[in-house]
């Protein structure tokens, strides 16, 4: 994977096959600190300590379709090459959060990518699930939380083509 968003996709995607009601990914980037921290959050079904201790392994998955899991391993690893740390607790019938932190200027740090775009992807993909979304900059702020935006539309889907387009614009630094 060649950006930090395509790991949370996959992550993502692990919190929705793991029957999540909610999912929180949080992305705070200090150039003072010289620190990106990414969180991801979810209550899903969660993995008991057995399960955990694998999870980082790429030749382990829970899935029947493929007999190896990646996104998990290649985010640490990532975490690590970009002298970050990687961190994952689970309880079972709670859920699991993720935690991987980046040194903003390390030189194999992958950039973050279009979150944006892929956060839209996955809120569109399953919107019965309640997203909150944070990113956060030593000067600025986006974020969104799904479920108030679902009260606000009514009957409008949050899957409309134009409310896609102004969750993008919530989510955005700019």
């Amino acid at each position: 994977m060649k950006e930090i968003a395509l790991n949370i996709l996959d992550i993502a995607n692990n919190s929705i096959r793991a029957g999540c009601k909610t999912l929180k990914i949080e992305i705070e980037e200090s150039e003072k600190d010289n620190l990106m921290k990414l969180t991801i959050t979810d209550d899903g079904c969660g993995m008991d300590a057995e399960v955990l201790k694998k999870v980082t392994d790429p030749f382990y998955s829970s899935r029947k379709t493929r007999h190896i899991g990646l996104g998990v391993p290649f985010l640490k690893q990532h975490a690590e090459m970009a002298g970050g740390m990687f961190d994952i607790k689970s309880e079972l019938g709670v859920g699991t959060v993720v935690t991987a932190t980046f040194v903003l200027d390390h030189p194999d740090r992958q950039p973050l990518g279009d979150i944006e775009s892929v956060m839209a992807m996955i809120i569109s993909s399953n919107p019965e699930i309640d997203y909150y979304y944070r990113h956060k900059t030593d000067t600025a702020e986006a974020e969104l939380d799904t479920k108030a935006v679902k009260e606000e539309l009514g009957d409008i889907p949050i899957t409309d083509p134009e409310v896609i387009k102004i969750l993008k614009d919530m989510m955005s630094l700019e």
